[in-house]
């Protein structure tokens, strides 16, 4: 396939980054810390390496698939020759929020605290990814009526795709947890959090609530999700944070106090802290709700 250079369509209201695709034959991109303030869908087709991403750090191998949402942090190390293609969006252009109901790719995708940020895909799957890329590509060089409409449509397919291509995978990892006894406290774990991440903020209470030692859930933690139980908390209060300054006009003292902050300053500092960006600039720079219908 002939790939065109980058391709990037500039959003006429404000001067930014609306949709971007471009194709990659080295790791330059990608080797310094990235925290972008749109969407980011990595296609490896040739290469290896390690994702540092979020509190984690994952190697991959061959063909694989990558994303990641607005102020996620990320870099890709590879020794070896790395090829693909990046896609950026940002979310005035397409918000999954907004589409999750077309698209279901929301903590399938992205924003899943509890699995790697990619996975790996097949030679007939990176086949469809790759047509998709190059209809895309002819469609940025198409000025004609409801180019953006078009535009979307093909990133709707493509995000479909790597869903189901995902979730079909998920019946191999129920299967290697058979028999064993830790999985079962992991989906507590995961139910214990998103019934309570609002009122409970403290590794402990989990291990109360599920009647566990805080030590003995530290270690399932890392072992099965690479990430300490604190940080799967604070991942999840950042996502709702992020969902409401994306859809709402909410005040961040409002949000902060719904998420069981009753310091506004408190709240700003943690969500800095974990997503590198003050909450007011998240909005701005990302937020959906600015002014819009």
């Amino acid at each position: 396939m002939n790939h065109q250079a980058v391709l990037t369509l500039i959003n006429p209201l404000n001067g930014h980054l609306a949709f971007k695709i471009f194709p990659f034959e080295d790791n330059s991109y990608f080797d310094h810390l990235q925290r972008l303030n749109y969407y980011s869908i990595i296609l490896i087709t040739q290469g290896e390496g390690r994702i540092k991403a979020d509190f984690s750090e994952y190697d991959f191998s061959g063909k694989t698939i990558m994303f990641f949402s607005p102020y996620q942090p990320y870099m890709i190390l590879s020794k070896k020759e790395l090829k693909g293609f990046s896609i950026n969006f940002h979310p005035d252009f397409f918000c999954i929020h907004k589409h999750q109901k077309e698209v279901a790719c929301n903590g399938i995708l992205f924003n899943n605290i509890y699995q790697p940020p990619f996975f790996s895909i097949e030679p007939a799957d990176t086949q469809k990814f790759e047509t998709l890329i190059q209809q895309m590509e002819t469609e940025m060089q198409n000025t004609e009526l409801a180019q953006y409409e078009l535009l979307i449509s093909y990133l709707k397919v493509f995000l479909i795709t790597a869903s189901r291509i995902k979730i079909s995978g998920v019946p191999e990892a129920e299967k290697e947890f058979a028999g064993n006894k830790e999985p079962f406290i992991l989906q507590n774990l995961k139910d214990a959090i998103e019934t309570h991440y609002r009122t409970k903020h403290s590794a402990s209470d989990y291990a109360n609530l599920l009647n566990i030692s805080a030590k003995a859930l530290a270690k399932i933690c890392k072992t099965y999700f690479n990430k300490t139980l604190t940080d799967l908390i604070s991942e999840r209060i950042i996502i709702e944070a992020k969902r409401e300054l994306y859809l709402t006009s909410k005040t961040i003292k409002a949000i902060a106090y719904e998420l069981g902050f009753n310091d506004e300053y408190y709240f700003s500092r943690f969500f800095k802290n974990n997503a590198d960006v003050a909450p007011q600039l998240y909005r701005e720079t990302v937020g959906f709700a600015r002014d819009k219908v």
